[in-house]
């Protein structure tokens, strides 16, 4: 199975996160799976909640295309989300 990543800064603004949610939508639908993660550089580690609210809300849009395997996760200086595509419904 393919993993596509989609990666955020903790201050990514509106208009960006809806064109990276536009493509995790695409990369769903062809079945593919999505890793998506904010990466904290130096100092912005301090904005971890910031970087969780971006991944949750993330999560949220996709929910009609993909369901979250795996949580916001903190590993080093990057945060976690895995999203697994729905399977398809049979006509």
């Amino acid at each position: 199975m393919i993993m596509k990543e989609i990666r955020f800064g903790p201050n990514t603004d509106e208009h960006d996160f809806n064109f990276k949610v536009k493509h995790a939508i695409k990369f769903l639908e062809e079945g593919s799976k999505v890793k998506a993660y904010v990466h904290f550089k130096g100092r912005s580690i301090a904005y971890k909640e910031k970087g969780e609210l971006i991944l949750l809300k993330f999560a949220q849009e996709l929910e009609e295309y993909g369901k979250v395997e795996l949580l916001p996760k903190l590993e080093g200086n990057r945060m976690f989300l895995f999203l697994a595509p729905l399977p398809k419904k049979k006509k």
